[in-house]
């Protein structure tokens, strides 16, 4: 059974694809934003009036924070280390995030053009501690597009 229409996508099921390629299944998603400029425009009517009309603009670019479990994929390490040296020939590449539904099917994608990691945080270690670790990364992107 798929959604029916007027069902909500529940928030635990979700994955990253980098290159069209599953990689790892997260733990946490957040700031994925589109935002835009906005132009505004004034001028006079023929009345003498102030007329204001607001366009869309250039759509800027952002970056959203992922969090992983600290032995997951080396596909996505190998992304990360390749952003944190430099090397931007490897390292931009096209990552979408992927939301399914309960029977693992996708339902919606935001797909991240230019995507690249620009900073990794790893969980606090703790002697004796049982909680397990993660890792908090940035991906920045130059597009982000919903399907």
């Amino acid at each position: 059974m798929s959604l029916s229409p007027g069902d909500a996508l529940t928030s635990h099921n979700f994955g990253l694809q980098i290159d069209g390629v599953m990689v790892e299944y997260l733990a946490e998603v957040n700031g994925l934003s589109i935002e835009q400029d906005v132009i505004k425009h004034q001028s006079n009517t023929a009345q003498g009036h102030k007329d204001v009309s607001l366009m869309p603009g250039v759509q800027k670019d952002g970056q959203c924070t992922v969090v992983r479990g600290m032995t997951q994929s080396p596909a996505f390490t190998e992304w990360i280390n390749d952003s944190i040296a430099g090397a931007m020939s490897t390292a931009r590449k096209n990552a979408s995030i992927i939301m399914m539904d309960y029977e693992n099917n996708p339902v919606k994608r935001y797909n991240m053009r230019n995507a690249w990691c620009s900073k990794i945080d790893a969980s606090a270690l703790k002697a004796g501690e049982a909680a397990a670790l993660t890792e908090t990364v940035t991906i920045v992107f130059e597009e982000l597009v919903i399907e």
